[in-house]
């Protein structure tokens, strides 16, 4: 939930073109990490491994960086498009199609007309079925998709359902974590299986925002990321929020949503995210002065890499070169592969770290 394209100038909103500016990084997790908590108040940015809702040993062998969505095309479509990448460079998460890791799912981030019948009402939440009720055409789920691999929290809020219930969502969080890379609509469908039975619960409904995000339904995104942050309290997903509104063609609403909570209050690698998301609409609103402001922000140091960073160089490069500071735009599109490349080696199993040191070698060195 991407992203670490080699900077090129992006189309203009005034170009009646979708929005091409920054986007955020992948779509945030609902939780901290095994705890569950929400975290607003804590310093350390999520790792990569807590999205999804899997535990960080689960998925420490992947990435913990998380770039952002291609600048070409609608949000959270995952095609390059936009230049060419050094051939030395490393491969980031998001090089890889529709790759958000997201908190819906297992420890490891449009809609088509058939899915229309299926979606959760505009207007009110959707109907917990019966046990016994008849079941809709749903996906179905691999025999070793099992509850225990949700996180404490995930399972936690499936337990105000019954224990036959609660294990057959469990099922569909789980293959919606699964397939999302690969098939986005499959997860999407999971999702909505899940909406079917327990559209109260509000992992379930920021699974249905998230996959809806993925497939480019940015309208029901948007609905059911805000029915989450209702029966959550959590303002993890607002910059995926403020992403929808922009592939929605307003990114002066979503400047407003971005601003209707006091940054101070949230977690770090959320500000971040935000801070990319409204570097974007900046751009949708031919602003890139104020854009570059929007990411010049405390994390925008070069010599520490969180998971955040890589996607945060990426926007700034983008910026850079759209401002025609291009020797600069280089510079900071080097310092995010570097970022991630050093994230990546990082990372391990036992690994408890949340950043990296990056030491940048001299140009001479380097040759």
């Amino acid at each position: 939930m991407t992203d670490n394209d080699r900077p090129r100038t992006p189309k203009r909103a005034s170009e009646e073109r979708k929005p091409q500016g920054p986007r955020p990084a992948r779509p945030r997790p609902a939780r901290s990490g095994a705890d569950g908590a929400s975290g607003a108040s804590s310093d350390r940015p999520r790792r990569d491994g807590e999205r999804f809702g899997r535990k960080p040993a689960e998925s420490a062998g992947e990435r913990p960086s998380r770039p952002r969505p291609p600048r070409d095309g609608k949000p959270g479509e995952a095609k390059r498009t936009d230049g060419p990448r050094r051939s030395d460079s490393p491969r980031r998460t998001g090089d890889t199609p529709g790759a958000p890791r997201r908190s819906f799912g297992p420890r490891r981030d449009g809609a088509s007309s058939a899915d229309r019948a299926a979606r959760p009402p505009r207007d009110r939440e959707p109907r917990e079925e019966r046990d016994d009720a008849p079941r809709h055409n749903d996906p179905a789920v691999d025999a070793d998709a099992l509850p225990a691999e949700l996180d404490r929290a995930a399972w936690r809020e499936l337990k105000a359902l019954t224990k036959e219930n609660a294990e057959w969502v469990a099922g569909h969080l789980v293959m919606a974590s699964r397939v999302v890379d690969e098939d986005p609509e499959r997860a999407h469908q999971h999702a909505l299986a899940a909406a079917r039975r327990a559209g109260r619960i509000p992992v379930v409904r920021e699974t249905v925002g998230i996959t809806a995000y993925v497939n480019g339904d940015f309208a029901l995104a948007l609905r059911e990321l805000r029915t989450y942050r209702r029966l959550s309290g959590s303002n993890d997903q607002l910059p995926l929020m403020v992403d929808c509104e922009r592939g929605l063609g307003r990114p002066d609403r979503a400047l407003e949503l971005a601003g209707d909570v006091a940054r101070a209050t949230l977690p770090v690698a959320v500000q971040v995210e935000l801070a990319i998301a409204r570097s974007g609409a900046r751009l949708d609103m031919n602003q890139p002065q104020l854009a570059l402001t929007e990411l010049e922000i405390p994390q925008l140091t070069p010599d520490t890499a969180y998971s955040f960073s890589p996607a945060l160089f990426d926007s700034y490069a983008v910026v850079l070169a759209e401002l025609g500071r291009d020797e600069e735009a280089e510079l900071w599109g080097e310092r995010a592969n570097r970022a991630a490349l050093a994230l990546a080696e990082a990372s391990a199993p036992d690994d408890e770290e949340d950043s990296v040191l990056v030491v940048e070698m001299p140009e001479d060195d380097q040759a």
